[in-house]
């Protein structure tokens, strides 16, 4: 991207975790040629772009969580004029857990032009820094905030093979720790990531039980990221093993051919070996 102005379209770009020389020089340009810029926090903009020796030269509103939608009309408006929407949040990509994600699918519907300036991100930051194996993830976004749904949500990843990324707020980060110990296991791999790229940034790496302990201990301050290891893959049973329960449901009085496919779908076996395993078993 050149000092030239983009024109008629949404920019997202992504903006420093914490440390400004982390901006790149697409997003300087950015910010100094925008017609108009939508920042979560028109504060935080403007102090980014003093640490960056930048000028915003377009108009700036702001556009965070409680007045997004409302926002969504008049700025859509300006890209159909033919001006460049500048979409920034506090720290990071927008749309990932903050503001965009609406404009981008409205003016995506609307077949008006969308771009991204890509850069920071705390989810991908994280990952690297987990030490955990991470060629395959997800993100979950923020940790649900109530004790009965977070232990729900917990156990949708007792067996995800994936490494998981989330956030949490540090005053909740405890409590959190101490559920997905109860739920995925004290000795789960995990990584807390604390304040990333900041002057105090703090990686803690071990098993949910120790990570879960100095939690506990207090006060955990700053931005949160948590990194989950992927659940360990489990050996599939033998066909052996499995003969006992296909027994039990003839017995019930279901055929021996559907008894065999229901247990080996359930157990990941082939249906041919059970149906062998099972026949050898009778007298």
């Amino acid at each position: 991207m050149s000092g030239e102005p983009l024109s008629g379209r949404v920019v997202l770009a992504a903006t420093p975790l914490g440390d400004a020389k982390d901006a790149s020089a697409r997003l300087l340009a950015a910010l100094a040629t925008a017609d108009v810029v939508a920042a979560e926090d028109t504060r935080r903009l403007r102090s980014l772009a003093a640490a960056l020796g930048v000028t915003v030269s377009g108009r700036v509103i702001s556009h965070y969580d409680a007045v997004e939608a409302a926002r969504l009309p008049g700025l859509l408006e300006d890209v159909r004029a033919g001006r460049t929407v500048l979409v920034v949040t506090d720290a990071g990509m927008p749309a990932v857990s903050d503001p965009g994600y609406r404009l981008v699918a409205a003016a995506a519907a609307e077949g008006l032009p969308v771009t991204c300036l890509p850069g920071p991100s705390a989810v991908t930051t994280a990952l690297v820094l987990s030490g955990l194996p991470c060629e395959r993830f997800c993100f979950e976004g923020f940790a649900p905030r109530r004790g009965g749904e977070r232990r729900r949500w917990l156990a949708t990843l007792v067996a995800e093979p994936r490494a998981t990324v989330f956030f949490e707020s540090p005053h909740r980060l405890a409590d959190t720790l101490a559920a997905a110990v109860e739920v995925l296991g004290a000795e789960r791999a995990a990584a807390v990531c604390r304040e990333l790229t900041k002057t105090h940034e703090e990686v803690l790496r071990g098993p949910l039980a120790e990570l879960a302990e100095w939690a506990a201990e207090g006060p955990v301050r700053g931005e949160i990221t948590v990194v989950l290891a992927g659940a360990a893959p489990t050996a599939a049973p033998s066909v052996d093993s499995l003969v006992g329960a296909v027994e039990e449901r003839v017995a019930d009085g279901e055929r021996l051919k559907d008894a065999v496919a229901v247990v080996a779908q359930a157990a990941g076996v082939p249906k041919r070996d059970l149906y062998a395993a099972a026949l050898a078993a009778r007298p």
